[in-house]
């Protein structure tokens, strides 16, 4: 692949369609989201993957969203690793690209640097948040952490909550790329079966770790066997296929899916991006009386607050904040 080539897949969603087996599908790519996420905090490596990974999945899961609606994912455990944040915003117009955002909280003492990332959590739950927009109720689903990776947990959680049998393979992490420079990149390949209009149960219920639902719990036997053998294709994807350069993902798809029908879609561009602002954290302090202002208040005389996904600092004048402010700013 040349370099323009290249280039042209990084921070990319590729949607596709195996018309023989009734699946769909993203091939998603992803190397300057990632820096900028992660270039926003000094996280330890564990947390680094984590956050990656997670940033990953909300690429692959948020590409279906329409547009200006809003996907967050959340994974809360008891470990050292609390919180894993990440939110995808849907193009505001046609052909404008999505935004991703990602942020984690953590306990650096707790930390194992040794450990697996995954094993950091501990237990929890995992959970998915639609925004539609303003008028609209959001919608969230959560299902227990389970399995030995976040991939695993959205697995479950979208046959769980959703009765959607889903299979993620993911790779990413550190590279240097051309001229010495450390980089992050990151991609893979997600497959869902097309969701049924009632979803019976096959079999005597269900079947994965601790008796959550898995795939083969929401498939009849015809549907089993083509969700096998599409699995088994993936199976055999190579790790550096996955975050490129060698293959570009039409070539991929290609490559593993020619005797499924694969047909590709319009893919969707993505990139780092932040909707915190002033007037927003200015409201989100409008429940606070004086007193409570007062409290936040600096000895400089002056109310801090900071994003955590994209670090912007603001500052404001604590007579502006509050539902008692006593002039408008």
């Amino acid at each position: 692949m040349t370099l323009g080539a290249r280039i042209a897949w990084d921070d990319t969603v590729l949607p596709f369609q195996l018309d023989r087996s009734d699946i769909r599908g993203r091939v998603a790519r992803l190397d300057g989201v990632l820096d900028r996420v992660l270039e926003q905090h000094d996280y330890p490596p564990l947390i680094e993957a984590l956050v990656a990974e997670m940033a990953l999945l909300t690429a692959l899961i948020g590409q279906t969203i329409k547009l200006r609606w809003k996907l967050s994912l959340q994974v809360r455990g008891d470990g050292p690793a609390r919180l894993i944040a990440t939110d995808y915003y849907g193009p505001t117009e046609d052909g404008a690209p999505a935004r991703i955002r990602a942020y984690a909280s953590y306990d650096a003492a707790r930390l194992d640097p040794e450990a697996d990332p995954f094993s950091q959590i501990g237990s929890g739950y995992f959970a998915i948040l639609i925004d539609q927009g303003e008028g609209t109720e959001p919608y969230q689903g959560i299902t227990p952490i389970a399995g030995s990776s976040l991939s695993a947990c959205a697995e479950t959680y979208f046959a769980q909550s959703e009765q959607i049998p889903t299979r993620f393979e993911l790779s990413f992490g550190k590279s240097m790329l051309s001229g010495g420079r450390n980089g992050w990149r990151a991609g893979g390949v997600m497959l869902q079966h097309m969701p049924k209009a009632s979803p019976l149960l096959a079999g005597d219920g269900a079947s994965g770790e601790q008796g959550l639902l898995s795939a083969f719990d929401v498939l009849d036997e015809e549907e089993g066997e083509n969700w096998r053998r599409a699995n088994i294709l993936l199976d055999t994807v190579d790790e550096f296929e996955l975050i490129g350069p060698v293959i570009q993902p039409t070539e991929l798809l290609v490559r593993l899916f020619h005797e499924e029908g694969a047909r590709v879609f319009d893919p969707q561009a993505v990139s780092f991006g932040c909707s915190c602002s002033s007037d927003r954290v200015r409201q989100s302090l409008s429940i606070y009386s004086a007193k409570d202002i007062a409290h936040m208040t600096t000895a400089e005389g002056i109310v801090t607050a900071d994003c955590q996904f994209c670090g912007a600092h603001y500052e404001f004048d604590p007579e502006t904040l509050g539902f008692e402010a006593k002039r408008e700013h």
